[in-house]
């Protein structure tokens, strides 16, 4: 069985000291020996969140990373500035990134190759958009990004990697996606990885639904066979995100 994961993305939220607070106020909530549960907060909010969940359960995650150890990339923070700090994982090509931020398939694959060197875990996105699920295209667009995402990683290390499935057009605007499609969409992402990487990389594998994940829908999405958890947005900063992680149970 696959221990389910619950990812909360902060997004650009709290300042340290109120991420700290936030973190305080949550961590014995969310402890929970039956799910893993992690936040993904702001860069400047590492140190704070790591100090405040010391000696709980609950992990901390970085929002993105560059593919790169160091270099001249203003701005950047690597895979090896986190793994010094202790960092256990990281998002990597979420689709506010792809979209604004032009990330593109290549890079994912880069960081997430990065990521898995310095023993993070990435938690890699992937989803469609509204108009190519209209035209139909959702399975394609998914199994072009989960082959660029996992080119060169070895079949052994996807028990290491957790794949996020979220529909760019359920992202933070309230209208998720229906069970039968977050489970059609996590069933095909394990099937292309079967196809590729064998049965024993497809079933360690854990992947994500992520799409205005709540505490109102959130029990019977994790519920479904091929959902092993949630990456949650704006749920994640008010205290009801307890009651997610609890759903994973």
């Amino acid at each position: 069985m696959r221990k389910k994961l619950v990812a909360g993305n902060w997004k650009m939220h709290f300042t340290p000291p109120a991420a700290r607070k936030f973190a305080e106020e949550m961590k014995t909530k969310l402890c929970t020996p039956d799910v893993d549960a992690v936040l993904c907060v702001p860069y400047v909010s590492l140190q704070s969140v790591m100090d405040a969940l010391a000696g709980s359960l609950v992990k901390v995650g970085a929002q993105n990373m560059h593919y790169m150890d160091e270099g001249a990339y203003t701005g950047e923070i690597s895979g090896e500035m986190l793994a010094s700090m202790g960092v256990p994982y990281v998002i990597i090509g979420h689709s506010e990134r792809r979209e604004r931020f032009g990330e593109t398939d290549t890079t994912v694959n880069l960081k997430t190759l990065k990521a898995l060197q310095h023993k993070i875990t990435p938690i890699v996105c992937v989803g469609e958009s509204q108009r190519q699920r209209r035209e139909k295209r959702t399975a394609a667009v998914l199994r072009k990004q989960i082959t660029f995402a996992l080119d060169e990683v070895r079949p052994s290390e996807m028990a290491k990697i957790v794949i996020a499935y979220e529909p760019i057009w359920a992202i933070g605007t309230g209208e998720a996606a229906t069970l039968e499609q977050a489970e059609e969409a996590c069933e095909m992402i394990r099937e292309h990885i079967m196809d590729n990487m064998g049965e024993k990389a497809a079933q360690t594998v854990r992947i994500l639904y992520g799409g205005s994940v709540t505490p109102e829908n959130a029990s019977a999405l994790f519920a479904m066979p091929n959902i092993d958890g949630g990456l949650v947005g704006g749920a994640s900063v008010k205290p009801s995100f307890e009651q997610v992680v609890r759903y994973g149970k």
